[in-house]
This record gives C-alpha cells, structure tokens and sequence, in this order.
C-alpha cells in the first residue's frame, strides 16, 4: 500500500500535485518552458543545467520528463509553483535511480529563479518531495552539492538531510552528499 501525507493527490501519475499551502509541486508542463528560460540565471547553468537553455532544447526535456511520469520512470520532475495563479518558481526533480545510488536511495535536486531565492521555498519543495519519495518507496534522500555551492547545501541541512559521505562524478567534479533517511517523511 502507498501512504501519501497530507496534499498528496495521486489520481494517475501525472496528476500528481502536492502542496503545504504556500507552495504547490506539480509535473513540469510544456507551458512552463517559456517561464524556465525567463528565469534561468547563471546560478541554475551553472549548478544545474550545464548550460544555457534554449527554446528547443528546453522542450525536449519537459518532453522527457512528461514521458518519464507518464512510463512510471526513474526520474519524476516538478514545477515548484506559488500564488494563487500557481507562477512557476524553479523545479524539483527526483531521480529513483543513477550513478553512484544505491537501490533506495533517490536524488533530489532543485533550483529557484533569482526573484523567489530567500523565501524558503526551495526547502518548502524538498521536504515535499521528499515526502512523495518515500511514498513511492524510496528509502534515502541523497542531495549532492559542489563545495562551492554553500547555498544548496544550507537548503538540504535545514531539509533535516545531515552530511554523508563526499564522492566525485565520473568527470571528476566532487559532490558533498547529504542523506535524510525517508521513514520520517512519511
């Protein structure tokens, strides 16, 4: 049986939206591209992105992630929305597998536009996320942030997610982990 906590609605996997009352996490929607790359920064290309989004390239990855929920896949992405009108704010995503993750173990990454940095809404979404995590059976948070990233790394501590072991990718870029184990979150 799935327990779902308080917000969680979970109709068919696409209709998933959860919400605390201030915020409300829904699956990424092509008509959020245009609201993502109005809102993409240097911050998000460089901690999160890669790169600079365009248009097309933007598309295809809400695309993906579309199919990802509608497949049941491993990588479920969410909106991070606010207000009344449900304005996007950043994202949320949640990888139930990859490299270096033990079976369990699900990464949690998230990034904000520059105009809702410092509300705590990027704690506000991983706590729910987390919490969606462990419904869907998840067992360990894992958020992996770059040394030189102190801002991500305060998010995931005042998430309740404590210092794990250091790793680097396979191009070498090291990551501090932080876990929180998912029992709790339910």
């Amino acid at each position: 049986m799935v327990r779902h906590g308080p917000g969680v609605k979970n109709h068919r996997m696409r209709e998933v939206k959860l919400s605390d009352g201030i915020i409300t996490l829904s699956p990424l929607r092509l008509d959020d591209v245009q609201a993502h790359l109005a809102g993409e920064d240097e911050l998000l290309v460089r901690w999160l992105n890669g790169g600079p989004g365009t248009r097309e390239g933007i598309e295809a990855y809400f695309r993906h992630c579309r199919e990802q929920w509608d497949s049941a896949g491993p990588l479920r992405a969410f909106g991070i929305r606010t207000g009344a009108g449900e304005v996007l704010a950043g994202t949320v995503d949640l990888r139930f597998a990859g490299e270096g993750l033990a079976p369990g173990q699900v990464n949690v990454a998230y990034g904000l536009y520059p105009s809702w940095r410092g509300y705590g809404l990027a704690t506000r979404a991983v706590l729910l996320a987390t919490r969606y995590a462990a419904s869907e059976g998840g067992t360990e948070a894992v958020i992996q942030v770059e040394p030189e990233n102190p801002a991500s790394a305060a998010v995931a501590q005042r998430a309740g997610f404590t210092p794990g072991r250091p790793t680097r990718s396979k191009d070498g870029t090291r990551f501090d982990w932080y876990v929180r184990d998912l029992y709790a979150a339910l």
